[in-house]
């Protein structure tokens, strides 16, 4: 029998306030990203693994507060003036730790910012003091803004994380693939994000349901590719 073609089309997150689920890991960031908390600095960095959820809160704070989104590496001197206009948001600082001129460009962004009465949140994974940035003024005003971190998923968590990104991809999973899930799975939310990806491929491939079955194998393939990796790394 022929295998269905199947695309991996990207999934629409739900980036609003609603669609975020507040948990201990991370609910000290959400209070401080709440609008009428002033930070003593005027600037936050809003740290955690991938998937976290960083993206999402930045664009919750962005729509209450009117700032504006742009990841640093697409940062330039000459967008400086405008952007500091209003609030902002920086996202995937560290990724311009080897480029000297987006550096300056983040850093004289900063300076504008705060002096125009202005909020800056940045965002990276990490913590701030490693996010090596070569600018030694950059990352000194780096680390002394107030600190939100966005811990690894708890039980609850993982599973609405779970939840929320298969409805991203508008499929929903038999009601015992969930727990499962969170029973066996690495808990982390790249861990997370890459499973439901490879169960949306593989359901749409064979034409199948999002089963029990099926998490289980996708499971146990992703185990394997891991001990492999692990291996190569080791030789």
């Amino acid at each position: 029998m022929a295998q269905q073609l199947s695309f991996d089309l990207p999934a629409k997150p739900a980036l609003g306030r609603e669609d975020f689920f507040v948990a201990p890991s991370n609910a000290m960031a959400v209070a401080l990203l709440d609008p009428q908390f002033a930070w003593p600095s005027g600037k936050l960095v809003l740290t955690g693994p991938k998937g976290a959820g960083k993206t999402h809160l930045a664009h919750v704070w962005a729509s209450q507060t009117g700032a504006r989104i742009l990841s640093a590496a697409s940062l330039s001197e000459q967008l400086v003036p405008e952007l500091a206009q209003g609030p902002v948001v920086v996202e995937d600082v560290p990724q311009i730790a080897d480029d000297q001129e987006q550096q300056n460009a983040l850093f004289h962004l900063h300076n504008l910012v705060l002096a125009q009465g202005h909020s800056l949140v940045m965002t990276g994974r990490g913590a701030p003091n490693l996010w090596g940035l070569t600018l030694p003024d950059l990352q000194s005003r780096v680390q002394a803004a107030t600190h939100a971190e966005l811990q690894p998923p708890d039980d609850q968590l993982l599973a609405v994380v779970l939840a929320k990104l298969f409805n991203d991809r508008q499929i929903t999973p038999k009601p015992d693939v969930i727990p499962y899930l969170v029973a066996h799975m690495d808990r982390s939310f790249a861990a997370a994000a890459q499973i439901v990806r490879r169960l949306d491929q593989l359901s749409l491939a064979e034409k199948r349901s999002l089963t029990r079955p099926l998490a289980v194998r996708v499971l146990s393939e992703v185990r394997e590719e891991a001990a492999e990796n692990d291996a190569s790394a080791s030789c």
